[in-house]
Formats: C-alpha cells, sequence, structure tokens
C-alpha cells in the first residue's frame, strides 16, 4: 500500500476527528461504544487516530455510520470537510 500524500493525510484525519467526535457525542466512551456494538476498543482507536499511517476505508464509515443511524451523507455533510 503507497503512503498517503499531504491531501490524502488531511482527509484521512478529518475523517479520524470525524469519527471521534460522533462517538464522543453518543456519550459513550472507546471502551463502552465497543461493548455495545461487539467489536475491540482497539478498532475504535485505530478508527479516531491520527497517527495511524493509513485511513480507513469507506466501507469502515459505512459500518461505523450504521452503528450511530446516520448515513454516509450525514457523515460527510460537516464543515470539516469543505
Amino acid at each position: 500500500m503507497s503512503e498517503l500524500d499531504k491531501r490524502g493525510i488531511i482527509l484521512k484525519n478529518k475523517i479520524a476527528e470525524r469519527v471521534k467526535f460522533l462517538r464522543m457525542k453518543t456519550g459513550l466512551s472507546q471502551s463502552d461504544f465497543a461493548k455495545l456494538h461487539d467489536i475491540d476498543r482497539q478498532i475504535i482507536n485505530r478508527w479516531e487516530s491520527t497517527s495511524n499511517k493509513r485511513g480507513i476505508t469507506i466501507y469502515t464509515i459505512k459500518k461505523f455510520c450504521d452503528m450511530i443511524e446516520i448515513s454516509i451523507k450525514e457523515f460527510f455533510d460537516d464543515k470539516i470537510f469543505d
């Protein structure tokens, strides 16, 4: 897998920040969110990490959106992506 360029890194970090914001909006810690959705807490940590060299896939974003019951459109319809 190739390294992300500067624009890719910026987008990856915005997505991670958006995941973290939306997860925190649920009022759940990473551990509680993971338990509720029967996934490992480290997965949530990886999704929210801006230091992770890889981003998360669109399939993972869709899975996350399903967990918090929003559409992908709602996920990306935020000023962070302007």
